[in-house]
């Protein structure tokens, strides 16, 4: 079993039920509902009994916190000892993302990352975003985020968090009173995209080119902000990460699924499959996915 669903099980037991393990593993209820129900399948029997909105632990679920006791004690340690010997490593990551909006992200985890290894310097490749995994394989980048893990024999696709991508429109907006849109939707709208090519823009790769979906008008624009002021003026449709959107909502835009089961957008960490990384690359991976799950932005 995974040591995140140990967690989740000991936050459970020790914080009194969901409401408050909520706030401990940072987690918004519906996350940590799925990881529940992810790790109830991966053990393939209830861990808690559900009764009268209290959750008891089963047989089986007291054995997993027993365990989660003492594989958390032992993993806390062992990782405060790992980075106590590795504060004198010297290096360098060099990284890129598919989207200008990834980088969100990059501060905080730099702070952290630079606290525990003061002597490994990240390097933001801009020049290769769009195309991080062509960099990867040139030798350019030593990891890339990317939500389309396309077949390369000599890269390595580690999963890292999964992200909603929902459609965006003015309060006035006629999406805007609709549960949810459909591909065949986007037909008759302006839709705002950051850059091309359109085949590293999520929603025309897994949405609406599969289905000869093109929409009524095409507008380029790098900026957020600006895209944002576009939407809130009716003068077009955006799509954006849950994560990435939570900054800009206010009164004036509304956040519109897409499909009823909604549309998620799997991120990767591409790294070379044949190279032997350095230790603080995977602890790299580690703080980039807890930042993501602290702030809310993204289901691991």
């Amino acid at each position: 079993m995974e040591i995140r669903y140990l967690k989740l099980i000991k936050a459970i037991v020790e914080e009194g039920g969901i409401t408050r393990a909520i706030d401990v593993l940072h987690l918004s209820q519906s996350a940590l509902s799925y990881q529940l129900k992810e790790a109830e399948l991966q053990v393939g029997a209830q861990i808690f009994y559900r009764r009268n909105k209290k959750l008891i632990l089963t047989p089986i679920g007291k054995k997993l916190y027993a365990s989660a006791i003492r594989i958390i004690a032992e993993t806390d340690k062992t990782e405060a000892e790992v980075r106590k010997m590795m504060k004198g490593e010297q290096g360098v990551i060099r990284i890129s993302t598919e989207c200008y909006t990834s980088y969100h992200w990059l501060p905080a985890v730099l702070k952290k990352f630079n606290e525990q290894f003061p002597g490994v310097e990240i390097e933001i490749v801009f020049e290769a975003t769009h195309h991080p995994l062509e960099k990867l394989l040139d030798g350019e980048l030593d990891i890339a985020l990317t939500s389309n893990p396309e077949h390369f024999d000599k890269v390595e696709f580690i999963k890292l968090f999964s992200d909603e991508m929902l459609a965006v429109v003015s309060c006035r907006h006629p999406w805007a009173e609709r549960a949810y849109v459909k591909a065949e939707d986007f037909r008759d709208v302006h839709l705002i995209i950051h850059s091309l090519p359109l085949d590293t823009v999520s929603i025309f790769r897994n949405e609406l080119t599969p289905k000869g979906v093109q929409p009524k008008k095409l507008i380029i624009l790098p900026l957020t902000e600006a895209s944002i002021e576009l939407v809130k003026a009716n003068m077009g449709v955006i799509v954006m990460a849950n994560w990435a959107l939570k900054p800009y909502m206010d009164k004036g835009i509304k956040a519109v699924k897409i499909r009823r089961e909604g549309f998620f957008r799997q991120q990767y960490i591409a790294r070379m499959r044949d190279r032997v990384y350095p230790a603080f690359f995977d602890y790299f991976i580690k703080f980039l996915r807890e930042e993501i799950n602290v702030n809310g932005k993204a289901v691991s």
